[in-house]
This record gives structure tokens, sequence and C-alpha cells, in this order.
């Protein structure tokens, strides 16, 4: 069991949901268009997908995997593996369906921080600097 100190399931879905840099379909179109670029240039380019898709992917849950794995020095438990494949579907799940984001985004730095921080004494800190 965790220690009461450390941020819960949800509390680590509301950090990551609330550090995601999101923008409507039809916002980054309009911004695609004021570039002189197709919104098909401008997708391949910044590698851009709806939001749902981006976080629900293998490559996301990986990347912050490895991460966490490269901060921990070791593997991550099987445990961890879960946790971050729960809060990043948690996650996909909680967005509007016209969201797109950037696979080129900070998600996984950030989990994996949040998760590595769960693990010692000083995780409520960790959190707290994090979410600023």
């Amino acid at each position: 069991m965790a220690a009461a100190n450390t941020p819960s399931h949800d509390e680590l879905l509301a950090l990551v949901a609330k550090s995601l840099c999101t923008r409507t379909l039809n916002g980054f179109a309009q911004e695609s268009r004021l570039d002189g670029e197709s919104l098909k240039d401008a997708v391949e380019r910044y590698e851009v997908d709806y939001a749902w898709h981006v976080l629900g992917s293998d490559r996301l849950r990986d990347e912050t995997i490895g991460l966490l794995e490269g901060k921990l020095s070791h593997e991550a438990s099987d445990a961890q593996k879960a946790s971050v494949a729960e809060v990043l579907k948690a996650a996909a799940a909680g967005q509007a369906a016209d969201a797109l984001m950037s696979f080129d985004s900070d998600v996984p730095e950030q989990l994996a921080a949040l998760l590595y921080a769960r693990r010692g004494p000083n995780a409520a800190a960790a959190v707290e600097a994090l979410s600023c």
C-alpha cells in the first residue's frame, strides 16, 4: 500500500490532464492556414493527431516507461508499467473528440517524474514542484 503522502492514481491523472497542451482541430487548421500550409502538411510536420489517440498510443506509453526506467536505473515493475498505461488510458478517455496534441509533448517526462516521485518519502513535495 502506498504511503499517505504519495499521489493516488486520480491525482496523477489530474496532474497529467492539467498539463496537457491541446488545440481544437478548427484552431489548428486556422493556424496552419495563417502559416500558409495545408492542414495535412502541418499535421505531418508537427506529428499532431487527436489527443485521445496520442495519449492512448503504444509510442507514448513506451516512451514514458523508458524514461521512468532511466530514472529508476532498472526495469520498471509490472505495477509501474500498469500505472503508466492506466493513467494514459484514462487521460485519453477524457479528451474531447476534436482535441489535437503533438506526439512531441512533455507528457512522458512529466508522468515518469510523477511516478518516480511516488516511490520516495518526499513524493508530495516532488509532485507539488512539478505541478507549478
